[in-house]
């Protein structure tokens, strides 16, 4: 993944990392770009700019999620393996989000209703179920048979 994108639309948001005694606060970026219609990156830190610009240099981690995962999310449990997410049982604003690394895991509590605000934005500029027609799937398997080259016989 690059180190520095621009996304199509940003939104900061707070999560709480929860710990066996403590709670602490983590600064993210919830980030959607058109050309990459089914993805939204979480970027964590403070990693955007007043252009919008995200850069990765200065020490920031950020994750590939699916936005039908996110969207899914706000209802019920959604996810397997490394990502997860769900509401709390409870009538609240809370949603879980569970990482999980080679390196460790950890579990966060967002706000619902900023992730549901920023979902309905991304409709604005894709909704859903078009995402497809934005990508030129023969164009991007004959890039990839061909190993980069345009005629993948070779010739």
């Amino acid at each position: 993944m690059p180190s520095r994108w621009t996304p199509g639309y940003s939104s900061p948001i707070t999560l709480q990392l929860v710990g066996p005694q403590s709670w602490t606060e983590v600064p993210a970026l919830l980030c959607y770009d058109g050309a990459d219609p089914f993805a939204v990156r979480i970027a964590f830190g403070d990693v955007g700019d007043e252009n919008g610009i995200v850069d990765l240099e200065d020490g920031g981690i950020a994750w590939l999620l699916s936005r039908e995962l996110l969207q899914s999310g706000l209802d019920g449990p959604a996810g397997d393996g490394d990502v997860r997410l769900w509401p709390a049982h409870a009538a609240t604003d809370v949603l879980f989000l569970h990482l999980r690394a080679p390196s460790g895991e950890a579990l966060f509590e967002l706000s619902r209703a900023t992730v549901a605000a920023f979902l309905r934005q991304t409709e604005t500029l894709v909704p859903t179920g078009t995402e497809s027609a934005l990508l030129d799937l023969d164009d991007e398997l004959l890039v990839l048979l061909s190993n980069g080259g345009a005629d993948p016989t070779g010739r």
